[in-house]
């Protein structure tokens, strides 16, 4: 009996370890954003690895994308809990998400070093890069998540609101607006297209996950006004940005920016370097907030704010499993997140004039590069990083050239 339970547990040990590197390989090589995540993600585990069939993986896209959050990591968290339980759940995080949140924390510590070189033509170059990226961003969403008059106009209403109240308020006050006309006026059928999970967490495990996440995010504001300590500020504002995106990494661009520039963390322009330079890199666009905490206070706030960012995505995907099949088929769920994608477009339509667009194009010359840019992402297919090396290239050559013609 005790040789049956050593070889259990050391099946479970070599399952996480098996589990890490797998991940760590996608964490180094999966450029070009959540929707190409989850491509690499179907191709590796349904395809290739056989860890679960086509309609389970599109059942597992379908939670994840209805909760708030990155939802490639969740994927990828809800995947490793599959595989080798909590432990593995962990380790598919820290695979996936290691490799861009380094490269990210030493882009800022490059920064820090260069000192003056803030104003450098090529660092400008990754603010229009960042231009291009949105811009692609609002006009795909745009596409899939507010498609007829209805969701359109909420989308404008959502930005109006993000850019008159320019805080995490503002954000949040988006967000309950898009759920609530939704609930009201975006009425339509629940899917029936679907099949129960693999996934080993029970509706106990899942309630205290929810307690947490929920209390996470009103304990916290308290606990960071009662103690004034500045950690416990930087978790609260980082989890609280974690646990209110809604429809991907490029909707975070608002929500931390409004909690990082404003109280004097970090600068604009810094803010908008390591979001260019966030392109560039493989893994999930939320690794950002390792270059945030990188440029406030180091290795050690990087992995604070890490961390904080990514908690309510693993706290919301335990919580979320167990009832996920009656949420799924309750009509007014579904109604209610009709609006809340809407008003996601909206935001990140606000983000791409405040402070993209502000701070990136400057003249004619940014435009230009601007627009190049975009063409190579939209029409041409090329993949996000090299577009971004091109622009700080393209910044650093039109900033040699005679200003003759433009």
């Amino acid at each position: 009996m005790m040789d049956e339970v050593a070889a259990d547990r050391s099946i479970e040990r070599t399952d996480v370890a098996h589990v890490f590197l797998v991940f760590l390989r996608l964490g180094l090589t999966s450029f070009g954003g959540p929707v190409a995540h989850l491509g690499y993600f179907r191709e590796e585990f349904v395809a290739r690895r056989k860890w679960l069939d086509e309609r389970a993986y599109a059942d597992l896209v379908a939670l994840c994308q209805f909760l708030p959050g990155p939802a490639s990591s969740q994927v990828g968290l809800a995947l490793g809990l599959s595989r080798a339980g909590y432990l593995g759940a962990l380790a598919a995080w820290v695979g996936f998400t290691l490799p861009s949140a380094i490269a990210l924390a030493l882009f800022a510590f490059g920064l820090a070093a260069l000192g003056d070189a803030l104003g450098s033509a090529w660092l400008h170059g990754l603010k229009v890069a960042a231009v291009a990226v949105v811009a692609q961003a609002v006009l795909g969403m745009m596409r899939s998540l507010a498609p007829d008059k209805a969701r359109a106009t909420l989308a404008v209403a959502a930005a109006a609101i993000a850019l008159f109240i320019p805080t995490a308020w503002g954000q949040v006050g988006a967000i309950a607006l898009g759920a609530v006309v939704g609930f009201a006026l975006l009425r339509g059928p629940a899917p029936t297209d679907h099949v129960s999970l693999p996934l080993p967490v029970g509706r106990v495990a899942g309630a205290l996950a929810l307690v947490a996440f929920f209390g996470l995010l009103i304990g916290l504001p308290v606990l960071a006004s009662a103690t004034m300590s500045r950690p416990i500020d930087l978790f609260d504002a980082f989890y609280r940005a974690g646990s209110l995106v809604f429809g991907g990494g490029h909707v975070v661009l608002p929500l931390l920016q409004a909690e990082v520039v404003p109280n004097g963390w970090v600068t604009n322009d810094q803010f908008l370097a390591g979001y260019g330079a966030a392109q560039a890199v493989p893994g999930p666009l939320f690794t950002f907030a390792a270059y945030l905490g990188a440029v406030i206070g180091g290795w050690g706030t990087a992995a604070l704010c890490l961390i904080a960012v990514f908690l309510p995505s693993l706290l919301l995907v335990i919580g979320a499993l167990p009832f996920w099949e009656a949420i799924r088929s309750a009509p007014a769920a579904q109604s209610a997140l009709r609006g809340v994608n809407a008003a996601v477009v909206g935001l990140l339509l606000a983000a791409l004039y405040h402070p993209v667009w502000t701070a990136g194009i400057t003249n004619a010359k940014d435009f230009a590069l601007a627009i190049t840019a975009f063409l190579l992402l939209y029409m041409w297919q090329v993949t996000p990083w090299l577009v971004v090396v091109l622009s700080a290239a393209g910044a650093g050559l039109l900033a040699v050239l005679p200003n003759v013609l433009l």
